[in-house]
């Protein structure tokens, strides 16, 4: 009964997850979605831009290395892991050395290596949908903060000096706050991921 739940919510959730994305490419959708979630984190914006960025980079990091702790089997993904760069070795050197006996030994083990990294991708996309259910409104709100509430809201970065965070590019093409958004959430995600012991190596 619960594992029969368990996937009726997995569908519903996948199936909302994927909306929300491509809810998300429509303006007015983003809009909408920005002005409810205003409700929520209005109260945020007592803080500069910036640091409100920050903070929900740390809370989109922090629930995604949740989701992921926990809706994927870390020591099976590790195992695996070692298997495919052990294969990969095996192969690297038969091919190397012209061992025709081993690179038909190999050949036979092709098809569990390929298997195993469907296996790997399904076990990394399975926390997707719930991700996305999280991090699309947030993100509808930030761009209703930065195109709406606070459109001339700056920051300062090393190399670049003063850059208005809706309007300004970095790297030549990347918006700045969707930079410091994704700086802000690689970095506290790393620390999160040390610390819980996740990872395939």
């Amino acid at each position: 009964m619960k594992s029969k739940l368990k996937d009726v919510l997995d569908k519903v959730a996948l199936i909302a997850g994927f909306g929300l994305i491509l809810g998300f490419m429509n303006q007015g959708f983003r809009e909408s979605l920005g002005a409810t979630m205003n409700y929520l984190f209005g109260p945020l914006t007592v803080f500069p831009v910036y640091i409100v960025i920050f903070i929900l980079a740390m809370v989109t990091g922090l629930y995604t290395s949740l989701m992921q702790k926990y809706t994927i089997d870390w020591e099976k993904t590790r195992h695996a892991t070692r298997q495919m760069k052990q294969f990969q070795k095996e192969l690297k050197e038969a091919q190397l050395s012209e061992n025709k006996h081993k690179l038909k030994k190999l050949e036979e083990q092709k098809r569990e290596i390929m298997e195993m990294q469907a296996e790997m991708s399904k076990q990394q996309l399975k926390p997707m949908a719930y991700i996305m259910l999280v991090t699309l409104p947030i993100f509808g709100w930030l761009y209703y903060l930065m195109f709406t509430l606070c459109p001339g809201a700056g920051i300062v970065l090393p190399f670049y000096g003063l850059k208005i965070l809706a309007t300004d590019s970095v790297l030549k093409f990347i918006p700045v706050w969707i930079f410091w958004y994704a700086l802000c959430s690689m970095s506290v995600s790393q620390i999160i991921r040390k610390a819980l012991n996740m990872g395939g190596a």
